[in-house]
Formats: structure tokens, sequence, C-alpha cells
């Protein structure tokens, strides 16, 4: 059964969809069915992984709003074993639509359930704000990767988010879990960075990933070619980066599990 991770920060500009995007890719390239779902209406996700803006293209919105099995909306990528359920700016609407409906965060919810086993795991790219497609997409997830630029209020920023994440585990999803705070943008040749990432790991400790994000051009290039790091720039630091991201996060998953998901990674 798949794991359901969230990429949320009610802040922008943190690198959430860059991680969404590369994450779900290394994933899938070692080996791990992955779906990458765009939640956003901005619709990043979906334009990074190279799908050109079709009107006639069916989207998450026609799933929370129109009832189509979601099934029938999933996209096959340029990337073996990842599939994506796209975004458009339609789900701009999705949550005054939603808002007289019942149970109504927990409709992405009831339509990922029955296709998790057809997965190892299910991505989210959550808007940067904590509406009703994000309070969605938290109570669908079992876990959360927090993305946090290493810059100045850096660790009161993650502090707010994680104060806001407990609150929903105590309301609406018990089982959330904080999978990590991944740094980002993160420039080695300036002292408030290294300072923040100090910071952030004496007081978050083991929650902060190994892995960083490092400031890459080729990183931010990527997108506006519609493809993942590892497709556009294999020796990229970028590349890197996001590679052994996926190794932290199926390791996760494995000790979680016990023998746990099936990964090529596995020794490396």
């Amino acid at each position: 059964m798949a794991r359901l991770i969230a990429i949320a920060n009610q802040k922008g500009g943190v690198g959430k969809t860059t991680t969404a995007v590369n994450l779900a890719t290394c994933l899938a390239a070692s080996g791990q069915k992955t779906l990458l779902v765009d939640c956003d209406s901005q619709a990043n996700a979906t334009a990074a992984m190279g799908l050109s803006k079709d009107p006639g293209r069916k989207t998450l919105y026609h799933a929370l709003i129109l009832n189509e099995p979601l099934e029938r909306l999933l996209q096959t990528t340029q990337v073996p074993n990842l599939q994506m359920l796209p975004a458009d700016k339609h789900l701009a609407g999705a949550a005054v639509e939603l808002v007289n409906a019942d149970r109504r965060e927990y409709k992405l919810k009831s339509l990922l359930d029955p296709i998790r086993d057809a997965f190892d795991f299910i991505v989210l790219d959550c808007p940067p704000a904590l509406d009703l497609l994000t309070l969605n997409a938290l109570v669908a997830a079992d876990a959360v990767i927090v993305p946090i630029q290493c810059e100045y209020l850096a660790l009161e920023g993650v502090s707010e988010l994680l104060d806001t994440l407990m609150r929903i585990r105590r309301t609406l999803n018990p089982n959330l879990e904080v999978e990590g705070i991944l740094l980002t943008m993160y420039d080695e040749r300036t002292s408030l960075a290294k300072q923040v990432a100090t910071d952030l790991r004496s007081f978050f400790g083991s929650q902060v990933f190994q892995t960083v994000v490092f400031r890459n051009v080729r990183l931010a290039e990527a997108p506006s070619f519609g493809k993942p790091i590892i497709f556009y720039d294999i020796h990229s630091k970028g590349a890197e980066a996001y590679t052994q991201l996926a190794k932290e996060v199926i390791a996760n998953a494995e000790k979680r599990a016990g023998t746990g998901a099936r990964s090529a990674y596995s020794g490396g």
C-alpha cells in the first residue's frame, strides 16, 4: 500500500513544487511505483513534468467536483513507474465549490484510498497556502515533507507550520507524521544560510533530512523545459540532492515496514 507524502509549506518560493516533482521522479527511477498529484491550481508541477496546457484534459478538479473516476484521469509521464494526476486553473474554484460538501476535508482521501494498493508512493504537491485543497492533502497524507529555504525567520516559519500540522493531527488526521524538514536553496557562500541550517538541526534534530538542496542553476532551469532534474542534467547538484532525498524517504519507509518497500537503492 502506498505511503502518501504531502509536500507542504504555507509560504511560497521555498522549493515545494521542485521537491514534489523531483522526489516523485527519483522514487520512480529507483523502481518505486509512484503517483504525483498536483493539488495547486497554478499547475506548476503539471508543467514541470512536461504536460502541456490542454483545455480538454481532465484533472484533479474533475475528480473532486464532478466525481470523475480517478483512475481515468491519471496521465503517463516521461518517467517509467511514474503517473500523474494533473491540475488546472479550475482548481482555484474547487475550495469554494466544496464549502458546503459533506466531509469536505476528506474528499481527496476518499478518492485516493481506493488506488493506494497500485502504488508504492503517492506524492502530493500542495498550494502555498493553508486552504481547503491543502487541508484535503494533509488529511489524505500519511506524512509531510516541509521544504524550508535557509533564510531569516526560517525557524519561526517552520515552527508555525508544525503547530498547524499538530492541530490537523488532533482534529482531522491523527496518523499524520512529519516525514522530515528539507533544507532548500542553500547557498554555502553565505554565513546566514549556514547559521539557519545549524539552528534548524539544533532545534529539530533528526526531523531534518540529511539531504540539503543547494541553489543550482540547472535545477532552476529544468521546469521551463518540462523535465525533472535527473532528465535535464543527471550530473547536476540538484540531481544528486533529490536522488539522495529519495534514498532517505525509501529508507524511512523500509524502517516503518520492516522489510518494507522495494528499493533499487538497497545497499547503496
